[in-house]
């Protein structure tokens, strides 16, 4: 029996890539691990930030659509982002470093825990939540970071999502996914994986009204963690005994994954842990060139010739 580990990364929509670099590598101290691009859609950059290395649970993606419009806010969506930061000093450090790089925020508290609540550029909402002394096994600090490692983020906390039915989300997440489920009130549910950390943490809200008309500063998907290639196959086939559809197992270069949609239409991805970002690149030089998987390389010229300078 294979179990969910927590989370592997979340993908979003952003406007302007030079502006999605400054926000997430300067002001928050993330490192970016890898420039590439869509690979459905090559004309847009797909840029990823996270630890050191860009280690499964710390990533937070983004596809840049220049085009992109307003996000219409609504139910049926992924609707925030936890960082997790391993102390109430923390807290602290980053409310001075918000001052400095004049981020709005509000302290408060995110499921159930210390916060700062604040948005990004295009209006993405995140959370620096606490929890004392967390670490992901494999998480490494990235020296090179203006943050020093002792506040540095640890990776993906709490994500939340908005649904019309929320027992439908749950049936899947624990019926199908294994997750544990403690509810907060008749309309708040927070999920954890098997391993019952913070870092495969959702908090779902039953919301009705209209669902969100996405644009810059939108989740697009979830994806969660599994260990390879034969995990995957066994989930795909579990996915589609319960009547969803997927895509099928797809090659990304960096992990292989597969996507479906869930009744309320939140898409998941499930990806695996490897081989990671290191396969075309040596840990000291990640995130500096345009990488290509090797299917796009023979037209590096007309694709570079597309994007614009993030540096």
């Amino acid at each position: 029996m294979y179990t969910i580990s927590g989370h592997h990364h979340i993908s979003m929509l952003a406007k302007n890539g030079k502006r999605t670099n400054e926000f997430y590598e300067t002001v928050l101290g993330m490192r970016r691990v890898k420039k590439t691009v869509n690979q459905d859609d090559p004309s847009m950059y797909h840029l990823f930030y996270g630890d050191r290395t860009g280690s499964p649970g710390t990533g937070l993606t983004f596809f840049e659509m220049p085009y992109a419009g307003v996000t219409h806010r609504g139910t049926n969506a992924i609707t925030r982002i936890g960082l997790v930061v391993s102390s109430e000093e923390s807290l602290s450090f980053w409310k001075q470093r918000f001052a400095k790089y004049e981020v709005p925020f509000i302290e408060g508290e995110y499921a159930k825990r210390r916060a700062l609540l604040f948005e990004d550029e295009d209006g993405l909402q995140l959370a620096l939540q606490v929890e004392p002394d967390a670490r992901l096994e494999h998480w490494e600090a990235w020296a090179d970071s203006e943050v020093p490692e002792a506040y540095q983020i640890k990776g993906m906390g709490t994500i939340e999502m908005q649904v019309r039915r929320l027992y439908k989300l749950e049936r899947t997440l624990t019926e199908l996914f294994g997750y544990n489920v403690e509810r907060l009130s008749n309309t708040e549910l927070l999920f954890r994986t098997g391993k019952g950390t913070i870092f495969g943490e959702i908090l779902a809200l039953e919301i009705e009204g209209p669902s969100e008309r996405p644009g810059r500063g939108s989740i697009h998907h979830l994806a969660i963690r599994v260990k390879d290639e034969e995990e995957l196959s066994y989930w795909d086939e579990q996915i589609r005994r319960r009547g969803f559809q997927t895509t099928g197992i797809l090659e990304r270069f960096y992990f292989k994954s597969l996507y479906f949609r869930e009744s309320n239409g939140i898409m998941f991805e499930l990806a695996t842990d490897g081989p990671g970002f290191t396969i075309d690149s040596d840990v000291e030089t990640l995130g500096q060139r345009l990488d290509l998987p090797p299917f796009l390389e023979d037209r590096r010229a007309e694709i570079e010739s597309n994007l614009s300078p993030l540096d």
